[in-house]
């Protein structure tokens, strides 16, 4: 697997780490203590819970990286609670995208994006959940483009979003733990964030070279990991 592939990912979470600690440490903190996060998010309880699950699935089901969604659930609320709505809104956001392009935009969608429909529906048919699985699972790729894809290509729906929540789950919880990291234990969590990072992507790329049987998701996921 290329380098790159990882740096940029460690990139993210160091960048994402850096303006958490900005915000607590400088003037924008109190400047925003009555700005949209501090009044509707970080201590409303149920409340502040459901926005952020309304943020997290409308950001996610536009194609807004689920990463920075699960990095800001865990600053939020912390890693369990973090973890666990950034997880549900990312996986309502897939349903929304799957749904909206089977049921309402399938013609448009399979003549803009038809080579990656044909190989992601080949990719994905004979074993739905355990190749979607492998699909989320890899550093790299684009997670709104899979679900229109998806949306329109032959694979049923069950198993392509059982597969996706499972498979979203390693990062979710990697990138909320860097989240959570920026009020307590940064040192320890942030560094361990970056650690699973790495072991989760190499892990993603080893069960897609051994489990796809012959078969390849697309050619620019292929040069990504150095196929």
């Amino acid at each position: 697997m290329k380098t790159g592939v990882m740096l940029r990912g460690v990139v993210m979470i160091a960048t994402l780490v850096l303006l958490g600690f900005l915000f607590q440490a400088s003037d924008i903190n109190s400047a925003l203590d009555e700005g949209w996060i501090e009044s509707h998010i970080m201590g409303r309880g149920v409340i502040g819970e459901l926005l952020f699950l309304g943020m997290a699935t409308f950001i996610t089901a536009v194609g807004l990286p689920r990463h920075v969604i699960s990095f800001l659930g865990g600053y939020a609320f912390g890693l369990t609670m973090g973890t666990a709505l950034a997880l549900a809104g990312t996986v309502l956001g897939c349903i929304i995208a799957f749904y909206y392009a089977r049921i309402l935009a399938r013609t448009p969608i399979q003549k803009r994006f038809s080579a990656r429909v044909q190989a992601l529906d080949d990719f994905l048919h004979d074993n739905t959940f355990s190749m979607t699985l492998l699909v989320r699972m890899l550093p790299v790729g684009s997670n709104v483009a899979t679900n229109l894809a998806a949306g329109v290509s032959s694979v049923r729906a069950a198993p392509f979003l059982g597969g996706s929540a499972i498979g979203y789950l390693p990062q979710t919880i990697i990138f909320a733990l860097a989240g959570s990291g920026v009020a307590v234990d940064p040192a320890l969590r942030i560094s361990l964030s970056i650690i699973l990072f790495v072991l989760s992507g190499l892990l993603g790329v080893y069960l897609y070279r051994h489990f796809r049987h012959g078969k390849s998701l697309d050619a620019v996921t292929d040069k990504e990991i150095g196929e």
